[in-house]
C-alpha cells in the first residue's frame, strides 16, 4: 500500500526546503524527496545580498547559515577600466551586507531547517513518475532508492523543486511561455584568500566583453566568476585551465585581486543556462524554484526567489489543501504574484547578460555613480529589489549619461549613435514582452 501524505516536494534545496519549512510549520505533514545526499554541492553561484539573508530570516535558517562563517559583505563594487564604483549595499529589513556561502554547508542548514519543522527529508530517492487520480489529477509520485527499492506516495499536492531539468516539470508537460537564450556562459573556481582586508568586498569587473566577480566565500576562500561570451565556450572545452588564466590576465583588476591566492577547486562550467518562466501549477502540481523560473545568474537572484517563493508556494497551499478548488485558485494566484514580482529582474538580468562589450553609454553611467556619494548603494537597491531596475536605470539617466558620452572627446560619434539606436530597440522589445506578460496574467484571471 502506498504511503499517504499532505504534500510531496520533490527537491530539497532552496526551493524544496522552503516550501516544507512553510507547510510543515503551519501542521502540514510533508515528505520531501531528494536524488542526492547532504551536504552536497551544485553548480551555483551563491552570491547573497541583503535581501537573500532577509528570506533564510523568514524560514528560520539565517543562525544556521550564519553560524557557517561565511565573511559579511559591508561593501560591494563595480568596475570597468579606470573608474570603479564601490560602497555600502542597500538596507534591507534591517539587514545592511550581503555575503556568499558554499552550496553544501548553505543546503545542509536548509534540509536541518526543515526536519527540524517536521518536515520528513529523505535523500537518495529519485522520483520515477507521478500518480493521478481517475479526473487526470496528479496525487502522487513513485520513487526508486539507491538500493533498487521502490515505492508510491498519494499526496493532495507534488511540488517539483527539482531544478532546471525538472522530472515533475516533465511529467506534467509544464510548457515554457517566455525563453531566452544565454549569451554568457560561466566557468568558476574557488580559492584560498590571501587578502583578509578584502574579505568584506564583492567585486565585478567588466573590461571589453570580459565580464568577472570575486565573492569572499566561508572556508577562508573565495569564488572567482567569469562569465564569458558564449562564443568563447570552444575555448574552455578544448583547455578550461587555459582559457581561464587567459582571462584573468585579460582583465588587470581581477588578476591582481587573485595575486597569492592558490586555486583549491576544478573549474565548475556552465555552457548553457537559458533564462524562461515555465506555466508553474495545475490540478494536484506546482513547479518551485528553478524548476518554475530561471533567470540568467550575472544578478545572483535564484536563491533569494527560490526560498522566498518556496515559502509563498507553502504559505499559500497548507490553509486549502483539502480543498482541491480552492488549492487551484491559490496556486494560480502564487504564481502569478511570482510572474509579477520577477518580471522586472527577469528583464534586467536577460539585458546584463547579453555579450555586448562597455558601451560610451555604460561607462558614463559608472563615472556618474562613482561620483555619487551614495552611488553603490543606488545600484543595489536594484540587486536587492528596493526598487525596479527600470526606476534606477531611468530613460531621464540614460539621456543624461549618453550626453555625457557624447561631450567625451573620446568617444567615437558613430559608435555612440549605433548603441543608441540598439538601446532604444532593447528598450521596445522589452515593453513589448512587459505586455505580453500583462495580457498573459488578464487571460489567466478571466
Amino acid at each position: 500500500m502506498p504511503e499517504q501524505t499532505d504534500v510531496v516536494i520533490v527537491g530539497s534545496r532552496c526551493a524544496g526546503s522552503a516550501a516544507a519549512i512553510a507547510l510543515a510549520r503551519r501542521g502540514r505533514s510533508v515528505v520531501a524527496l531528494d536524488s542526492a545526499s547532504f551536504p552536497s554541492d551544485t553548480l551555483s553561484t551563491h552570491l547573497f545580498f541583503t535581501h537573500h539573508w532577509a528570506e533564510l530570516e523568514r524560514l528560520g535558517a539565517r543562525d544556521r547559515v550564519t553560524a557557517l562563517g561565511a565573511p559579511l559583505h559591508t561593501r560591494a563594487g563595480l568596475g570597468a577600466p579606470g573608474v570603479e564604483v564601490v560602497g555600502a549595499p542597500s538596507v534591507y529589513e534591517g539587514l545592511a551586507a550581503g555575503g556568499c556561502v558554499r552550496r553544501p554547508g548553505l543546503d545542509m542548514a536548509l534540509v536541518e531547517t526543515a526536519r527540524e519543522a517536521g518536515a520528513d527529508v529523505r535523500e537518495r530517492v529519485r522520483v520515477t513518475d507521478l500518480l493521478r487520480d481517475p479526473s487526470g489529477r496528479v496525487s502522487g509520485v513513485r520513487y526508486r532508492q539507491r538500493d533498487g527499492s521502490t515505492g508510491e506516495i498519494t499526496a493532495k499536492l507534488v511540488i517539483g523543486a527539482d531544478g532546471r531539468k525538472s522530472t515533475v516539470a516533465r511529467l506534467v508537460d509544464a510548457r515554457t511561455h517566455h525563453h531566452w537564450p544565454n549569451q554568457r556562459m560561466m566557468a568558476y573556481a574557488y580559492y584560498e584568500d590571501a587578502h583578509d582586508d578584502l574579505r568584506d568586498l564583492a567585486m565585478q569587473w567588466r573590461e571589453d566583453d570580459d565580464l568577472v566577480t570575486v565573492f569572499p566565500c566561508d572556508g577562508g576562500q573565495l569564488v572567482a566568476l567569469q562569465m564569458p561570451p558564449v562564443r568563447r565556450a570552444d575555448e574552455f572545452r578544448a583547455d578550461s585551465e587555459a582559457a581561464f588564466e587567459a582571462t584573468i590576465a585579460r582583465v588587470e583588476p581581477f588578476a591582481k585581486r587573485l595575486t597569492g591566492c592558490t586555486r583549491v577547486s576544478k573549474i565548475l562550467i556552465s555552457y548553457e543556462h537559458p533564462s524562461y518562466f515555465r506555466h508553474s501549477h495545475g490540478p494536484g502540481w506546482a513547479l518551485a524554484g528553478d524548476s518554475g523560473h530561471f533567470k540568467d545568474p550575472v544578478t545572483a537572484q535564484g536563491i533569494r526567489d527560490a526560498l522566498r517563493f518556496g515559502r509563498l508556494l507553502g504559505e499559500a497551499a497548507a490553509p486549502v489543501l483539502d480543498e482541491p478548488a480552492k488549492l487551484d485558485r491559490a496556486l494560480q494566484a502564487w504564481e502569478l504574484d511570482r510572474d509579477e514580482q520577477c518580471l522586472p529582474m527577469y528583464q534586467w538580468a536577460n539585458l546584463l547578460g547579453r555579450d555586448d562589450a562597455v558601451s560610451p553609454i555604460e561607462f558614463a553611467a559608472y563615472r556618474w555613480f562613482a561620483a555619487r556619494p551614495d552611488g553603490m548603494t543606488e545600484l543595489t537597491d536594484a540587486f536587492c529589489r528596493v526598487v525596479p531596475p527600470q526606476q534606477v536605470f531611468s530613460p531621464g539617466r540614460v539621456l543624461r549619461w549618453a550626453a555625457a558620452a557624447a561631450r567625451d572627446p573620446g568617444v567615437d560619434r558613430a559608435h555612440l549613435w549605433r548603441t543608441i539606436r540598439r538601446d532604444v530597440r532593447r528598450e521596445v522589445e522589452r515593453i513589448v514582452e512587459q505586455r505580453m506578460f500583462a495580457r498573459r496574467r488578464a487571460a489567466s484571471l478571466s
